[in-house]
């Protein structure tokens, strides 16, 4: 019998997915340094998507989208975001996502459930994310996750090993693929769309700028005006595609990163399993030769004046490997120093983490009030160091109410509803 089969009989011969054959984890078997982690991702995300937030979508990786100066001479603090924060903090929340899904099936299998509960938990994901999509944050990685996970789903009865070399593999044959989204560097930035013939190809990708910049614009005067309305439909009726198309874009980064999350939590990495003190070797090697790799990736993007379609090179077509090895250096560095910090603001971190789902989606909600012109209307009135103000005015929000929310109750706000909606019954939230 192959795995699949017998991953099928498996699940066969458990009992229905009923709410009386299983529940949530309780707070005795959550593991510590998953809590640490999700908090430390949580936050950065935010970091990351706080330009696109307070600005137009495409400023996130384009200087020249700002409406106004960036206030930020030189383009070091971009270079800085780089090399620190892009796309790191989505690793690790990935890898976190693949871990979990497996700890749920975990505790799942041993209650007596089967995947049909992790497929269920899934697609209730999915209209989280699809919501969250449409009515308020056009940079939702929540559905891209359910999607690619109905697809992992079907791998969970793999051995671990074969988890992580499938993973690890898929990620080396996606960084190849996305070397191809630096083609248009190369014609739009350099001698070669000065090559006899290319000068087409050339007009052809400033036109794709133009259009990017035109396309901001439009959703800019919806935003300023305060017309929600019109910013929803506009979202339905141009934006429709972008989670199928954005899965399809990162499918090479996410599902080989779910992988390996997973199979690293079975491998014992998050919890203690693994020699402390190679973590800490190898993660700083990790990290300190992705960040330097970064760095000169960031010179290269500073020749070209941040050019859109340098930006785009360097975020999508080159980053992938040096931000692998920051990726699991930086999980492994936490995982390693996470136990002995255990003071206030260590505490408060795994507080967030706790209640990471909120914390995300919380903070799109804030951003919503914040910017649109039907509230506070600072949309495209914050430079880049005012907009990291505001991101650590929204971390000391997260690290303040986690903490003293978990403390009256055993679960995030959102975190207890999906739970409900899970296992299709109402669970006490109080303590």
């Amino acid at each position: 019998m192959n795995e699949a089969a017998a991953a099928a009989s498996a699940d066969a011969q458990a009992a229905p997915d009923t709410p009386h054959t299983h529940a949530p984890i309780a707070a005795a078997e959550r593991i510590e340094s998953l809590d640490f982690i999700r908090g430390i991702a949580v936050m950065g995300i935010l970091a990351a998507n706080i330009i696109a937030f307070g600005q137009p979508f495409n400023a996130y990786l384009f200087p020249e989208g700002f409406i106004g100066d960036p206030g930020d001479p030189g383009g070091w603090m971009w270079i800085a975001q780089f090399v620190l924060v892009d796309g790191k903090m989505r690793g690790l929340f990935t890898i976190l996502f693949g871990a979990g899904m497996y700890l749920f099936m975990e505790r799942a299998w041993e209650r007596g459930g089967t995947r049909r509960l992790q497929l269920w938990r899934l697609f209730i994901l999915l209209c989280f994310g699809l919501i969250h999509f449409f009515f308020i944050w056009v940079g939702d990685i929540l559905a891209m996750y359910a999607l690619i996970g109905f697809l992992v789903v079907g791998l969970m009865r793999w051995t671990a090993k074969a988890q992580f070399w499938t993973g690890l593999i898929a990620y080396f044959f996606g960084a190849l693929i996305y070397t191809f989204f630096s083609i248009p560097y190369f014609i739009a930035n350099t001698a070669i769309g000065e090559i006899e013939g290319m000068e087409g190809q050339r007009a052809e990708f400033q036109a794709g700028v133009d259009a990017a910049l035109a396309s901001d614009a439009v959703v800019t005067q919806l935003k300023v005006a305060g017309d929600y309305a019109g910013f929803v439909a506009h979202r339905f009726s141009e934006d429709w595609s972008s989670p199928i198309s954005n899965t399809a874009i990162f499918f090479f980064e996410t599902f080989p990163l779910m992988l390996i999350g997973m199979a690293l939590y079975r491998f014992g990495f998050f919890s203690g399993a693994f020699t402390r003190s190679k973590m800490i070797v190898w993660g700083w090697v990790g990290v300190i030769a992705g960040a330097i790799a970064h760095f000169g990736l960031g010179l290269v993007v500073k020749a070209a004046d941040f050019g859109f379609w340098a930006s785009n090179a360097a975020f999508l077509g080159w980053s992938p490997l040096p931000r692998l090895a920051m990726v699991l250096g930086l999980a492994a560095l936490l995982v390693a120093y996470s136990p002995g910090w255990t003071g206030w603001l260590a505490q408060r971190v795994r507080a967030a983490g706790r209640a990471a789902f909120t914390n995300y989606l919380g903070t799109s909600i804030v951003m919503l009030f914040i910017m649109h012109g039907w509230a506070l209307g600072l949309f495209g009135e914050l430079n880049r160091p005012q907009l990291y103000l505001l991101t650590f005015a929204m971390w000391g929000i997260m690290l303040s109410w986690s903490k003293t929310w978990l403390e009256r109750f055993r679960y995030g706000p959102l975190e207890w509803l999906w739970r409900c909606l899970t296992y299709r019954r109402v669970f006490a939230i109080r303590r």
